[in-house]
């Protein structure tokens, strides 16, 4: 049996100082609310309550869906990269980016190159190129096939769309069709959440019908998003039966805020082709964790597929 963990939209905090020459751009916006909005619900320690849970857990495999800073200043790019050194190695853990991954115009390829060793799949160059389209990738653990794919593009203030096109979806349907017919259990990671309705119009993913079709066509057995803050499960169209479409809420988010608190997803992956047995376990931080006395992490729900 395979175990495959799942966090979403990490925003490492704290927010770092910023130049004024770093603010006279769209992150003046973020800027004001992270200390509007988020910083009382997405500071402290509940991503490290998260994260030793899941280590002690001890899952084959731990997928990140995007949004690991607040506004992709350099500083939190580095800390991410820190952060990440910390939680695994490379070959334990896949990520994609998100749209705060790429808040500003260059900030995707800064990221990219810094987090390039935790998103290079088996194709990519052993060393980072800016010629090389890192997304969609594909990265073989066991009996699974992670397809990595990219939504992240800068966009105006107030805007927080996504973009999945049709190079991407080209490469993406190979990729998928041949892990199939390799008999591996295939996830898609994706950032923005490929169905129509589940984010508001200035926070949607276009190119939702393209990814549908994209599933359908390739074949998929499940696909993980974040970017929403949300727990939820939806279905898209498959080759013989519907598959899951899975999003977790910030693994940042401290209880008593607007949104859940924090979660992880733990996925068990057993059987064989045309007989995948799923069975998803999510995890959730409680209003005690990380303080004195407290709980920290429960069993929230179980779903199998």
């Amino acid at each position: 049996m395979f175990k495959l963990a799942h966090i979403s939209d990490i925003h490492l905090g704290p927010l770092p100082d910023l130049s004024f020459k770093e603010l006279f751009s769209k992150r003046i916006t973020g800027f004001i609310n992270w200390h509007r909005n988020r910083r009382s619900h997405m500071a402290g320690d509940t991503l490290n309550v998260l994260m030793n849970e899941i280590e002690r857990i001890d899952p084959d495999h731990l997928a990140i869906t995007g949004d690991m800073v607040n506004l992709a200043s350099k500083r939190e790019i580095v800390a991410v990269t820190e952060w990440l050194h910390a939680a695994g190695e490379p070959d334990s853990i896949s990520v994609i980016p998100g749209n705060h991954d790429a808040y500003v115009p260059g900030a995707y390829e800064k990221a990219t190159k810094a987090w390039y060793p935790y998103m290079r799949g088996e194709a990519g160059p052993a060393e980072w190129d800016e010629e090389f389209h890192c997304y969609p990738y594909l990265r073989v653990r066991g009996p699974v096939a992670i397809i990595g794919c990219s939504t992240a593009v800068a966009t105006p203030p107030f805007a927080a769309s996504g973009y999945f096109g049709r190079r991407q979806a080209r490469e993406t349907v190979n990729l998928l069709r041949a892990a199939g017919e390799a008999g591996l259990f295939r996830v898609v990671l994706i950032h923005h959440p490929p169905i129509r309705g589940a984010a508001s119009m200035h926070k949607r993913m276009i190119g939702i019908r393209r990814f549908g079709a994209v599933v359908s066509t390739g074949g998929a057995e499940l696909v993980l998003h974040g970017h929403t803050h949300l727990n939820t499960v939806y279905q898209l169209r498959g080759q013989r039966k519907p598959v899951p479409v899975v999003g977790i809420a910030s693994a940042s988010q401290g209880p008593g805020g607007s949104k859940p608190p924090a979660s992880f997803n733990l996925f068990s992956i057993a059987g064989s082709p045309g007989q995948w047995n799923l069975t998803r376990e999510r995890f959730e931080l409680t209003a005690g964790a990380g303080q004195a006395g407290g709980s920290t992490v429960r069993l929230a729900e179980t779903t199998r597929f």
